[in-house]
């Protein structure tokens, strides 16, 4: 069995100045950069990821964050007031860019919106 004294996730980003600002402004995330030119972002209820910069970025294929919120459009509206954009995707999602219903013990709200260099995130609300 592995021992391991801590464990992370990370991602890469393209420019990682630019996506700091939106961490930090848009998200409103502490971000912390490192001796190594990446940086550490604490998550809601703990935990950190890990972000650095590469010069040949591809944006994952996947969502990279999820964020947990009390009313998904309520944040959503937040969000597009800072110009971020949506989502859509035909046959799952809304004309909001919300995939309801989701899930088959917690019922779950989805809306997947990306970071300045293309990596998807998505904020959710599970209904108890």
């Amino acid at each position: 069995m592995l021992k391991a004294n801590a464990a992370f996730s990370s991602f890469s980003v393209r420019d990682i100045f630019k996506t700091k600002n939106f961490y930090q402004e848009i998200l409103g995330l502490s971000v912390e950069e490192d001796k190594m030119g990446g940086m550490n972002i604490s998550l809601p209820q703990g935990g950190t990821v890990y972000v650095y910069q590469k010069d040949d970025h591809m944006p994952a294929t996947y969502t990279v964050l999820n964020f947990d919120v009390d009313k998904i459009e309520d944040a959503m509206d937040q969000l597009k007031s800072q110009g971020v954009m949506f989502e859509h995707y035909e046959g799952m999602t809304d004309e909001k860019g919300i995939a309801r219903g989701l899930g088959s013990d917690r019922v779950t709200d989805i809306a997947w919106f990306k970071d300045p260099d293309g990596n998807t995130f998505s904020i959710m609300h599970t209904k108890a």
